[in-house]
């Protein structure tokens, strides 16, 4: 009896299950070299501008800056007085230096302007210089001087004398608010009086000393507002008021 052989027999379970998958291995990531480049020398010229510009940093991070609202500071001059009389004012001497002549000095700003002095006036009281701001010809210094004074009387003398003679220095003095004087020594023992007057519209410095036997007014005058401006600068003429000799 032949044997029948089933198609179904050759597809057992056994024979027909597929195979497992087939993994490949993981490798480690590739790992990368560091390359090292060869170093360059540092190049001279970008060093020295490199230091230079942070130098330049530097100074002007420390370096103060100038403030807007500072004004800037004033010149002066030094005026050389000769006080000579009215006789021989422009004429003996006129051709002689100033300096080599001069019986006192007093600075003056830069820009200011010089009044001229008339023989008459020098003659009746005495008025020597004067010098002026040309925007504000009422700010000004000049000096007058009188001819036979050996000594200082009593300050309040001394100032009642000044304004015998100066109609605008009476008002200034009727109208004031204040009026101070004091008695200074320089470095020689010489005397000066320093007066200060403040008006409601003005204010006035005044120096007085005696020498070469003569009495020396050294006058400051501003209105109230260019005192208030340039009270520094005021100050400054009024305190650079010598007689030779005394410094």
């Amino acid at each position: 009896m032949a044997t029948v052989f089933s198609p179904s027999a050759l597809l057992s379970p056994s024979s027909s299950s597929p195979l497992p998958p087939t993994t490949s291995p993981k490798l480690p990531p590739p790992k990368h070299l560091p390359i090292s480049l060869p170093k360059q020398p540092p190049n001279t010229l970008t060093v020295t501008l490199t230091a230079a510009a942070a130098a330049a940093i530097l100074t002007t991070a420390t370096a103060p800056l100038p403030s807007l609202a500072d004004p800037p500071a004033t010149a002066f001059q030094v005026y050389y007085g000769t006080a000579a009389s009215a006789a021989n004012y422009g004429g003996y001497g006129g051709n002689s230096d100033k300096k080599d002549s001069a019986e006192y000095v007093y600075d003056i700003p830069a820009g200011w302007k010089e009044r001229l002095v008339s023989k008459v006036e020098k003659g009746t009281n005495g008025t020597d210089s004067e010098f002026y701001n040309p925007k504000k010809r009422a700010e000004k210094e000049y000096l007058t001087y009188l001819a036979g004074f050996r000594q200082l009387a009593p300050k309040d003398v001394v100032l009642n004398n000044l304004a015998l003679s100066d109609v605008a220095l009476q008002d200034l003095i009727g109208s004031a608010d204040s009026v101070s004087s004091e008695e200074r020594k320089d470095e020689k023992g010489q005397v000066y009086y320093v007066y200060e007057i403040d008006g409601v519209v003005a204010h006035s410095l005044i120096s007085v000393t005696c020498a070469n036997n003569k009495l020396y007014a050294h006058f400051v005058n501003a209105p109230t507002p260019e005192w208030n401006r340039d009270q520094e600068t005021l100050r400054h003429l009024h305190e650079s008021f010598k007689t030779v000799g005394s410094f």
